[in-house]
């Protein structure tokens, strides 16, 4: 179980990482933080009061309290970020408690667990803005949504920035190929199929294959293995805390791992070619994701059936127009691989999707 007794949050989780401050004598209840705390990835300071000076106490992050030290901390220096930590549930005095020591939250051990282990690994990670999150879909097959999803990728990772593509459609033969790096170290979505709960977002971008100064999470050539909702969200969630961008690309069919992944987007954009057919399935594509996603774009790619251009497949479509995707074919490599979609940085398909992050960051309001 777990209380809220105020809404702010901790100080020192925005940008940098930090120890814990664990603060009690009961020495199970201590075995029980120090096993969190590990489990979390966190190596915390322990102290039976109140830190000499008070350094440690007000400039911890994370301040966790077990109840039998409440009354040694009462006159501790009030803050943010102190949990209250207990057994007894049936214990009525410990809202008191945690009121006189300023505490955030109320937690009793054994049901409050998971939450505790998921704010520790936050302080662990040093949680800050997450990152800005955009899912590519196709109006119908082969609208060129796996190219333009690559592209962005390969044209945020080239500016500096931290990026991961995540390919969302296990039939789409693997963005790893696409991007010339299927034979590349590091796990495939299959490896995720049993994560639960919390996943390190370090541990994940550590796990992947790099490639294009971007990390890619993609499929193996295997069979199809089927990743659970609960899978889906917890790899999704670990990649936007790390912060900077995140591109996924998306299948049109809509499940529940799809519909968890949608749930994350920051803004997706459907790309649609300018014709008749492709505008008529885009539209059927736009009134399914359109349930879940706030902010919906259309991206049409040329050349133009007789009587469209990008503003009238927009209007039709009744969403907002972010441009017009230019074509540009893959250069081939003495190699024989692929050069990725996006790479020659003046081409005009790189041109777009600069200036797409360009406007996306500003309409964010921060920085990548």
């Amino acid at each position: 179980m777990t209380g809220t007794v105020t809404h702010d949050p901790p100080p020192g989780t925005s940008d940098r990482p930090g120890r814990p401050l664990i603060v009690t004598e009961d020495a199970e209840l201590l075995d029980d933080l120090l096993r969190l705390c590990a489990a979390a990835g966190a190596t915390p300071e322990v102290h039976h009061g109140v830190p000499e000076h008070g350094d440690g106490w007000e400039t911890a992050p994370l301040v966790l309290v077990g109840d039998d030290a409440a009354r040694r901390v009462g006159g501790a220096t009030r803050r943010r970020g102190v949990v209250l930590v207990g057994r007894d549930q049936d214990d009525p005095g410990v809202w008191k408690r945690a009121v006189e020591i300023g505490a955030d939250h109320v937690l009793m051990l054994p049901d409050g667990e998971q939450w505790l282990v998921d704010r520790i690994a936050d302080v662990a990670e040093g949680v800050g803005r997450p990152a800005l999150t955009v899912g590519v879909i196709g109006g119908r097959g082969g609208a060129g949504a796996s190219t333009l999803a690559c592209a962005l990728a390969v044209t945020s990772a080239r500016e500096g920035v931290r990026t991961l593509l995540v390919d969302a459609d296990p039939l789409g033969g693997g963005l790893d190929v696409l991007l010339g790096g299927e034979s590349a170290d590091g796990l495939r979505w299959p490896a995720f199929a049993a994560s639960r709960g919390r996943v390190g977002g370090g541990a994940l971008e550590e796990s992947l294959p790099e490639l294009h100064s971007l990390r890619v999470l993609s499929w193996d050539r295997g069979a199809c293995v089927a990743i659970p909702p609960q899978a889906v969200r917890a790899v999704l969630a670990a990649a936007r805390r790390r912060g900077g961008t995140v591109v996924v690309d998306l299948p049109r069919r809509l499940d529940d791992g799809v519909a968890e992944a949608l749930a994350q987007l920051d803004l997706a954009l459907l790309v649609v070619p300018a014709e008749l057919r492709a505008v008529a399935a885009a539209g059927r594509v736009a009134s399914a994701v359109g349930m879940v996603v706030r902010d919906l774009r259309v991206a049409v790619r040329g050349p133009y059936a007789p009587g469209l251009d990008d503003q009238e497949v927009a209007r039709l479509l009744g969403l907002p127009l972010a441009g017009e995707v230019p074509v540009e074919t893959p250069l081939l490599r003495p190699q024989g691989g692929a050069e990725p979609p996006g790479a020659r940085g003046r081409g005009p398909l790189a041109h777009f999707c600069a200036n797409f992050w360009e406007r996306a960051l500003v309409e964010a309001g921060g920085t990548r």
